[in-house]
């Protein structure tokens, strides 16, 4: 489970960037650190060979074929950009690259994506030798660099800043120019198939693990583990059944098992099974197969290929270049972990329990500047109103038994190993008054499904993280930091470089090192939320 989490975090660690292809026409452009090229080459001064468009073209073709119009204004980007030159012709006949785009769009299902482009049975007649009536050539052209903005779009960016701000996505998006990009591609068209300038190692893991369900699928290899419900007894090692024995089964389909001995005794060899198949699902690390085991495996493999595609279009929103942080800390939500990266080292992972369905956590970035030591809690006003003024009603002495006060008409917990912040807390300020703190509730971080809390993220190592932050700061060797987490006063540490913070929402994941694909609870139902805005809308491909 820490390696699946630690390579979930080299993600963040190398994608995370306020740019990408960040360069202009005045300058030499550098892409993947391979590709040089100097200005002249992708902007010319003469004419391109071929034949060019205009502006009434462009006009007209989108009138012609109106389900294109949501990518005019890329499309004339691309021929303002290029003196209206043609993009796709060498002299009469379309270009390599042409010919290689069109192959790409036609292999999407493997890109995760089941979208379909607009009028592909007129862009099939184009690439259709035996056709003989085919599109004009101004249409050809305008059809492809068409093809390319949905390629572009799909691939690269994914759902455009405004829309996953509306379903809670505040992370920073990358900014792709689909204009840059195509002067690489002009020049090496096939850069496509080796875009990992633009896409993050990661996504293409998924790729790999999404084409492997798909066989199993194809198959029929996942087999649903037939069992009676109102009679299941926990299978634990060394029971006999047939149930034994279908389980055998999946986690050999799965990778979890190497080989199939197909006994129907849960023996030492499938005991081994049982613990790879539960880290790789973020459950807790025991031999007991419950019945709501057997229920999760019996989910069908078209939701696990789905929660596949979800994840790989997260990836594709995520800008490029973070690699070069001195430090990050990491939390992603539904495998309630944290991650502390120093230096490129990881130099802390902490479970956390995070907000609960009617007080979720919001997936949003800031810059840690501050540690709180003994913290005051000064109880939001929500909690006051709708929590807090019924229990002093009910009890008098209630704030008094609980360390707090009241403070310039608001209420506030005292220091102390009692206070709900613990005795620590970590502040980035935002306007979602969200922070890493300590909790004295240290017995949830045993539940499976740690959403407990008010939307903060209480953190189970959080001295220890305070720690590694500190260490090597002269003003802060460790017995400073114990007498400051005495409870006995407010103390701050403003930190001499702020530290990016990342709050993330995936749910599955591929480990780097064993290419084993992990699933986690979609806890706030935001795939289904993703799922409904990538496909409720679109053409499904069969």
């Amino acid at each position: 489970m820490m390696r699946n989490a630690n390579s979930l975090v080299l993600l963040i660690l190398t994608s995370f960037s306020l740019s990408s292809f960040g360069f202009s026409e005045n300058d030499k452009i550098v892409l993947d650190n391979k590709l040089v090229l100097d200005n002249s080459f992708l902007f010319p001064e003469k004419s391109a060979p071929g034949f060019s468009v205009n502006n009434e073209d462009i006009i007209k073709f989108f009138n012609t074929y109106p389900k294109l119009k949501k990518y005019q204004n890329d499309v004339s980007d691309l021929y303002k950009k290029r003196e209206y030159n043609t993009i796709w012709y060498d002299d009469k006949n379309i270009s390599e690259f042409g010919h290689l785009l069109y192959e790409k769009v036609d292999l999407l299902r493997e890109q995760g994506i089941d979208k379909k482009m607009p009028y592909k049975d007129v862009i099939d007649e184009i690439f259709n030798e035996s056709v003989t009536e085919k599109p004009s050539q101004t249409d050809t052209e305008l059809l492809l660099s068409s093809m390319y903005v949905f390629y572009a779009s799909n691939v690269y960016s994914g759902e455009d800043a405004a829309t996953l701000k509306k379903i809670g996505w505040y992370l920073p998006t990358k900014n792709v120019s689909y204009s840059r990009i195509l002067d690489s591609l002009i020049v090496d068209p096939n850069r496509l198939n080796q875009d990992d300038h633009l896409l993050y190692s990661q996504y293409y893991k998924l790729q790999d693990v999404l084409k492997k369900y798909r066989t199993i699928e194809k198959n029929n290899l996942w087999q649903k583990i037939v069992i009676d419900s109102t009679n299941y007894k926990e299978l634990k090692p060394m029971d006999s059944s047939a149930i034994v024995g279908q389980i055998r089964e999946r986690l050999f389909v799965v990778g979890d098992l190497k080989q199939n001995s197909k006994r129907n005794v849960y023996d030492e060899e499938m005991m081994a099974g049982v613990l790879n198949y539960k880290k790789r699902y973020g459950l807790k690390l025991n031999y007991a197969l419950t019945l709501e085991h057997i229920n999760q495996m019996n989910e069908p493999i078209s939701n696990r290929i789905r929660t596949i595609m979800i994840n790989m279009e997260r990836c594709r929103w995520i800008p490029t270049k973070l690699a070069n942080a001195d430090e990050l800390v990491m939390v992603n939500i539904p495998s309630f972990r944290l991650f502390y990266i120093k230096n490129g080292k990881y130099e802390l992972v902490s479970d956390v329990f995070v907000g609960t369905r009617m007080t979720e956590t919001v997936i949003f970035s800031g810059m840690i500047d501050r540690i709180v030591f003994s913290p005051y809690w000064n109880v939001p006003q929500s909690i006051i109103d709708n929590e807090l003024k019924l229990k002093i009603a009910a009890d008098k002495n209630y704030l008094a038994e609980n360390n707090m006060e009241w403070n310039g008409g608001r209420v506030r917990q005292k220091p102390g190993p009692k206070n709900s912040l613990g005795l620590v807390k970590f502040m980035f300020p935002n306007p979602n008054d969200i922070y890493l703190h300590d909790t004295p509730a240290k017995s949830l971080f045993t539940f499976e499904k740690r959403t407990f809390s008010h939307g903060c993220i209480n953190v189970k190592e959080a001295k220890q993280l305070a720690v590694s932050i500190l260490k090597g700061n002269p003003d802060w060797p460790v017995e400073k930091i114990d007498k400051a987490m005495s409870g006995e006063k407010e103390t701050t540490c403003m930190l001499k470089n702020k530290i990016p913070i990342y709050i993330c929402y995936f749910t599955t994941w591929v480990n780097d090192e064993t290419g084993e694909i992990s699933f986690f609870p979609d806890v706030y139902d935001r795939d289904k939320q993703l799922d409904k805005l990538l496909y409720s809308d679109e053409v499904v491909m069969n």
